[in-house]
């Protein structure tokens, strides 16, 4: 029965990161918009991101995850926070972190990027870090 469940997670980890690296080129957001803090919105509108393109990309991270993802948020149209759910396996972690930063830096081009990856007991455990001048992604495991 094992056997199984390792199928499914493989398969759905493989799905999300085919989404995430195809589908966030056509028609994710690119402006950023800052919300302003002093109007009358509740923490669900803040919680995503602090732009209106971050608070897309975080809640479309969340729609497409398939449950792999339990939160997502962006900070500063840069910063890339998502908290794994306990399905994800820990050699899927690498690959997702970069289908995540692949994504990622197709909706917010031109600047460096960093990705944090945080256990489902909100630690974290992976960074990754995208520099635009080399395209290349430093993975930093936390100590």
């Amino acid at each position: 029965m094992n056997i199984f469940r390792y199928a499914r997670t493989t398969i759905i980890a493989i799905a999300l990161m085919v989404v995430l690296t195809f589908t966030t080129a056509c028609g994710s957001p690119q402006a950023s918009n800052p919300v302003n803090l002093n109007q009358s919105s509740d923490y669900s509108q803040i919680a995503r991101g602090n732009s209106a393109a971050g608070q897309d990309y975080g809640a479309w991270v969340m729609q497409t995850s398939k449950g792999l993802i339990k939160d997502a948020y962006v900070r500063d149209g840069n910063k890339l926070g998502v908290i794994i759910s306990p399905q994800v396996l820990p050699r899927d972690v690498k690959p997702l972190t970069q289908s995540l930063t692949q994504g990622f830096r197709n909706t917010f081009p031109n600047q460096d990027l960093t990705v944090l990856i945080y256990a489902p007991d909100k630690k974290l455990i992976l960074t990754a870090r995208y520099d635009y001048q080399s395209k290349q992604i430093d993975y930093q495991q936390a100590s």
